[in-house]
C-alpha cells in the first residue's frame, strides 16, 4: 500500500462529531464519555473531534454554573481530559465553562495529544426566552485576557485565534458557540477571511418543532458564503429536561453541502464523520475574486493570532474516503433531483436558442440527424424552443446525411424521430459528394483501396457541415450544432468546417452522461408524443461510434468511440474535477478509484442499465486519465479557442473560451502527464 491511497496525501481531513450521553452537572461523568467518543473517532482515523457546548458541565444547569464546586470538579476533568488524550492522535474540541481573569468565560477548549492548544469563548450570549447566559457569562467580544490558565496549561485564549496545521496544508480551523452561528456578523466570518478553512460550533440549542430545518440553513449557507466546512454539535441525551428537550443534532457542512449528519434523538452516542477537502475549498477560494476583495475590505478589528501544530496525521495508511461522492458529477443520483435538473436543462438550452432566433429575426434551423445521442438531445431542444416561439416544427429542416459508414440502425432511427416530432425532414447521399472529393485530392480510397485514415473520416465530417451550412443560406436558416462538452474536452471534433462549428450550438456544455439522461427523461415523460419513446430508448441502447469507418455488416458499427477515447462515464468524471476544482490528475485517480472500484457500492442514477453499472480499477483508471490529459490539455485547445456561441447549462462549467475556459493552445502538459506518475498502476 502506497501513499497514494492515503486520503491526507490528496488534501483531506477526517472531521467527526459527538453528542456523548452527559449527566447534569456531573464532570467526572461526562469526561469519562468524552473520552471514549474521542477513542472510537481517533480509532476511525478522524484528526478533529467536536463535542457539544459546555458538554463537561451539561448546558442546562443554570445557577450551577456559579458554584466553585462544579467549577473545580470541571477543571479536573479537563486536566483528566489532558493526560488521557497523551495517545489520541485527534484534536478534541470540547465546552466547559472556564474562570479567566476573575470573570466566567463559556468556552471551547482545543486539546491535542495532552496539550491544551487555544480556547474561545462564546461571543454572542442569549438572554431571551429560554435562555439566560447573560446572567451567568462574560462575553468574549469585551476585554478578554488573551491567555486561558487550566489544570496545569495555559493557551492563547479570544475569538481572535486560530489554529494552523503546519504539516496538513490548507488546515487552519476556527471555533465559534451556538449562538455565534445565528448572530448576523458571526465571528466565523472574519475567522474564514483571515483563512480559516474549518469552521466548528460547540452548541447546545435544545430542540423545538422546526428548529432542525432552521440549524440546517444556518450551517448550509454559513457554510457556502464562507467557503469552509462548518462542523456543528448539539446537546444531546441526558441534558435537563426540566423545561426543553434536546435533539443531539450533529451536521458536516463543506462550501453548502452537507456531508454527514447524525440521526436525532438517538440514546446512544457515536460519531459520524467526514472527509473533508481542503484542497477543494482553498480551490474555490482561489477562484472567487470577490472572496479575497470582502477580506480586504472588511479587515478584522484586531488582528488574528495565527497558532501554529503539528497533527502529525496517518500519511500511510488506506484510511478510506468518507464523503458523499457521485459516479456521475453531472448526474443527480436521485429521481426528484434527476427530474429538476433534466427539466432545467432543457429550458436552458431552449432559452438560449429561442434568444438567438428571436434576435436575429431567423424562423428556420438547419440540423444533421444521425440517429446518435447529440443530434437527437439538439432536434429535441430545437422542437421545443420552437413549440415555445409559435413556430410550426416544420421550419426545422433536418436531414440524415447517410455515407461510407452509416448502419441500417441509426439511419432508420434517424427516419423515425424526425417523423415522430413532425419536423420537415429529408435525407441526402452524402457517399458521391466524399468520393468525389477524396478523388480530387488522389486518395487511395478513391481507386478502391480499403485506406480509412483520418483524412477519409474528416471528408465525410467536413462534407456534411459544409451541406448543411449552403442550406441555411438556401433557405434562410440558421445551422443548429450538435457536439457536447465531453467531446470538446477531448477533442473529438472535426476542426473548422466539420461537426466543430454551427451557428449556436444547444450541447456545447452538456457531457455526454447527462445527454443520455436528458434524452431518457423525455422518453419517460412522453413530452413529444408516444410515438417518440421508442425510438429515443433505442437511441439510448445504440452503440455511440462516429460512423465513419465501414464495417463487415450492417448490424453495428466499426468503430466504437470509447474505444478511442475511453468511457465517457470516467472521461466525465476527470472533466468535472479537472475543470471545476483545478484538481491534478493523481487526486482525480483517487476519487476516481474511490466512486468506480466497487458496481455494487453506492447510489447509481435512475433507470442506469445494468449492463451499465460498471467497475474499473485503478490501472484502467490511469490509462484513460493519460489518454484525457494528453488530448485535453496537449492536443485540442485549438479547437475549444474558437467555438461557436452556446449557452452554459452545467455548474460543471463550459469550455467556452468567452466563458470558464480560457488556455493557451500551445501550452505544455508536461506538468499533468508528471503527476500521473504518482499513480501506482501495477494493481489496487
Amino acid at each position: 500500500m502506497t501513499a497514494f491511497h492515503n486520503l491526507h496525501t490528496h488534501g483531506f481531513v477526517r472531521a467527526a462529531v459527538v453528542a456523548p450521553r452527559v449527566r447534569v452537572a456531573d464532570p467526572a461523568f461526562n469526561v469519562t464519555q468524552t473520552l471514549a467518543m474521542a477513542r472510537d473517532a481517533a480509532a476511525q482515523g478522524a484528526s478533529l473531534v467536536l463535542f457539544p457546548e459546555l458538554g463537561l458541565s451539561a448546558y442546562a444547569i443554570d445557577d450551577l454554573l456559579q458554584q466553585s464546586a462544579l467549577l473545580a470538579a470541571v477543571e479536573q476533568a479537563v486536566a483528566r481530559l489532558l493526560d488521557e488524550s497523551c495517545d489520541l492522535a485527534p484534536v478534541l474540541f470540547v465546552g466547559a465553562p472556564v474562570r479567566v481573569g476573575g470573570r466566567l468565560f463559556n468556552a471551547a477548549l482545543a486539546i491535542h495529544r495532552g496539550r491544551l492548544l487555544a480556547a474561545w469563548p462564546k461571543s454572542y450570549l442569549p438572554g431571551y426566552r429560554e435562555f439566560y447566559e447573560k446572567r451567568h457569562f462574560a462575553t468574549g467580544l469585551g476585554a478578554v485576557p488573551p491567555t486561558l490558565h487550566i489544570a496545569g496549561q495555559e493557551a492563547p485564549f479570544g475569538t481572535d485565534v486560530l489554529l494552523r496545521a503546519t504539516d496538513l496544508p490548507d488546515l487552519t480551523i476556527h471555533v465559534e458557540i451556538c449562538e455565534d452561528v445565528w448572530a448576523p456578523v458571526p465571528p466565523s466570518t472574519a475567522a474564514a477571511l483571515a483563512g480559516a478553512t474549518v469552521l466548528l460550533n460547540l452548541s447546545a440549542s435544545n430542540v423545538t418543532v422546526g428548529k432542525s430545518a432552521y440549524r440546517h440553513a444556518l450551517c448550509q449557507v454559513h457554510s457556502a458564503r464562507c467557503v469552509a466546512a462548518y462542523l456543528y454539535s448539539a446537546a444531546g441525551n441526558g441534558e435537563s429536561s426540566t423545561d426543553l428537550a434536546w435533539d443531539g443534532q450533529a451536521m458536516i457542512y463543506e462550501n453548502g453541502t452537507l456531508l454527514a449528519e447524525a440521526p436525532r434523538f438517538a440514546r446512544d452516542a457515536a460519531p459520524i464523520l467526514a472527509d473533508i477537502d481542503l484542497e477543494r475549498l482553498q480551490q474555490e477560494r482561489l477562484r472567487m475574486t470577490s472572496f479575497g476583495d470582502a477580506a480586504d475590505f472588511n479587515p478584522p478589528s484586531r488582528p488574528f493570532r495565527v497558532i501554529p501544530f503539528a497533527l502529525a496525521p496517518d500519511t500511510e495508511s488506506d484510511l478510506g474516503l468518507r464523503r458523499p461522492l457521485s459516479r456521475f458529477p453531472f448526474v443527480p443520483d436521485d429521481d426528484a433531483r434527476l427530474s429538476e435538473l433534466c427539466y432545467e436543462a432543457y429550458n436552458i438550452q431552449s432559452y438560449g436558442l429561442r434568444q438567438r432566433l428571436e434576435c436575429t429575426g431567423i424562423k428556420r434551423l438547419v440540423i444533421g440527424v444521425s440517429g446518435g445521442l447529440d443530434s437527437t438531445q439538439a432536434l429535441l431542444v430545437a422542437a421545443h424552443a420552437f413549440d415555445t416561439l409559435g413556430l410550426p416544427r416544420t421550419n426545422i429542416l433536418a436531414y440524415t446525411l447517410p455515407a461510407f459508414a452509416t448502419t441500417d440502425r441509426t439511419k432508420s432511427n434517424a427516419w423515425a424521430l424526425m417523423r415522430a416530432l413532425g419536423v420537415s425532414a429529408a435525407e441526402i447521399d452524402m457517399t458521391p459528394a466524399c468520393t468525389q472529393m477524396l478523388r480530387d485530392i488522389g486518395h487511395p480510397f478513391a481507386e478502391g483501396q480499403p485506406v480509412h485514415d483520418i483524412t477519409f473520416e474528416n471528408v465525410q465530417a467536413g462534407a456534411r457541415t459544409s451541406l448543411l451550412f449552403r442550406l441555411a443560406n438556401q433557405h434562410d436558416a440558421l445551422v443548429l450544432g450538435t457536439g457536447d462538452l465531453s467531446e470538446l474536452a477531448l477533442g473529438w471534433a472535426t476542426y473548422g468546417v466539420g461537426d466543430h462549428m454551427s451557428h449556436y450550438n444547444v450541447n456545447a456544455s452538456v457531457p455526454k452522461t447527462l445527454i443520455q439522461h436528458l434524452i431518457r427523461w423525455v422518453a419517460e415523460s412522453a413530452a413529444f408524443g408516444t410515438a417518440a419513446k421508442p425510438v429515443l430508448l433505442d437511441i439510448l441502447a445504440t452503440e455511440i461510434s462516429p460512423e465513419l469507418v465501414p464495417g463487415d455488416g450492417k448490424d453495428g458499427p466499426a468503430q466504437k468511440t470509447e474505444d478511442f477515447v475511453g468511457p465517457y462515464a470516467l472521461q466525465d468524471f476527470t472533466l468535472f474535477h479537472v475543470t471545476r476544482f483545478g484538481f491534478r490528475p493523481s487526486k482525480v485517480a483517487f476519487l476516481e478509484w474511490h466512486a468506480w472500484r466497487d458496481a455494487q457500492a453506492g447510489a447509481w442514477p435512475p433507470n442506469t442499465p445494468a449492463d451499465k453499472r460498471m467497475a474499473y480499477d485503478l490501472p484502467v483508471i490511469a490509462k484513460w486519465l493519460r489518454v484525457f490529459v494528453r488530448r485535453f490539455f496537449a492536443t485540442s485547445q485549438f479547437k475549444r479557442s474558437a467555438l461557436p456561441n452556446g449557452p452554459k447549462v452545467s455548474s460543471g462549467g463550459s469550455l467556452s473560451p468567452r466563458g470558464d475556459w480560457r488556455a493557451p493552445s500551445d501550452a505544455s502538459a508536461a506538468a499533468w502527464l508528471a503527476d500521473l506518475e504518482r499513480i501506482p498502476t501495477r494493481g489496487e
